[in-house]
C-alpha cells in the first residue's frame, strides 16, 4: 500500500508546484478581485504542497520502518566512520537549522568507527538531530557529543528545547506517539522518526535512551557497537 501511495503523492506535489508557479504575482493590486482570487489560490496551493510533502515523508518512513522490522533482510555489518556520519547529518539538516539560526555542533574524538549499516546509522542520527531542531527555539545550539570505549560508541544529541515531561519519556519511541499533538502538527512531524531510531539501534545490537527536563532541553543517546556484530544479534558483554 505504501508503495502504491508514492505515485499519487508525488503527482500531488508536482501539481501543487505548478499551481504555485501559475499564481505567482509580482505585486497584488488593491481592490483587484482577480488578484485577490489568485492570492487565495496561491495560499491554498502552498497548503496542498506542504501537506503532500508531509504525506510523502510519512509514506517513506512507513516503508523504512517496515524494512527495519524484517520485511527485508538486514545488510551485513561493515565498518562505518562516525566522522562521515556526523558530516552527512550536518549537511542533511543544514537548511532546516539555518532557517531557525540553530547551530549544529560536534564535540568529541575523530576517527571513531562503529559496525553496521552506513545508511541506517546516518538515518538514525539525522532523525535525532531533526527532532532536536524541530523542538528547539531559534538562536540555540544542538550539540553532538561522542564517547567511546573498547566495545561501545555513544553519540549524545543535546538540544536547548522545550523538553519532555516525565510521563512521556517511556512512550516517545512508540510509533505515532506524540507528547504534544498540537506542536507536532505545527512542525510537520510524522510520529515515526524516533520509532525508526529505536529499531535501527536494536537491529545493530545497541539502544537509544533519553534524558529530559521540561523547559530545559533533552539529550538522546544512541549506543552502538564499536566492534563487529551480526546485525540483529546479541550485544557485547
Amino acid at each position: 500500500v505504501s508503495h502504491e501511495l508514492k505515485t499519487p503523492i508525488g503527482a500531488l506535489q508536482l501539481l501543487a508546484e505548478a499551481l504555485l508557479d501559475a499564481t505567482d504575482l509580482p505585486e497584488p493590486k488593491p481592490d483587484d478581485e482577480q488578484s485577490e482570487d489568485l492570492i487565495a489560490a496561491r495560499r491554498f496551493a502552498e497548503r496542498i504542497h506542504h501537506e503532500s510533502a508531509r504525506m510523502g515523508r510519512l509514506v517513506n518512513e512507513l516503508l523504512e520502518l517496515t524494512r527495519l522490522q524484517g520485511a527485508e533482510p538486514l545488510p551485513s555489518p561493515e565498518p562505518v566512520a562516525m566522522d562521515w556520519v556526523v558530516a552527512e547529518v550536518v549537511d542533511r539538516t543544514r537548511t532546516t537549522a539555518s532557517a531557525k539560526r540553530i547551530e549544529v555542533r560536534y564535540e568529541g574524538p575523530r576517527g571513531a568507527t562503529v559496525f553496521g549499516s552506513e545508511s541506517q546509522i546516518a538515518t538514525a542520527v539525522t532523525n535525532l538531530v531533526e527532532n532536536a531542531i524541530a523542538y528547539s527555539p531559534e538562536d540555540t545550539t544542538v550539540l553532538l557529543a561522542l564517547h567511546q570505549d573498547d566495545d561501545w560508541i555513544e553519540l549524545d544529541v543535546t538540544d536547548q528545547g522545550i523538553g519532555i515531561a516525565a510521563h512521556d519519556l517511556d512512550r516517545i519511541f512508540e510509533r505515532f506517539y506524540r507528547a504534544d499533538r498540537a506542536r507536532s502538527r505545527a512542525t510537520g512531524g510524522t510520529g515515526l522518526g524516533l520509532a525508526i531510531v529505536k529499531h535501527i539501534a536494536t537491529n545493530h545490537g545497541g539502544r537509544v535512551e533519553v534524558a529530559s527536563t521540561v523547559g530545559d532541553g533533552s539529550t538522546f543517546t544512541l549506543r552502538l557497537p564499536g566492534r563487529s556484530l551480526e546485525l540483529g544479534g546479541s550485544q557485547p558483554e
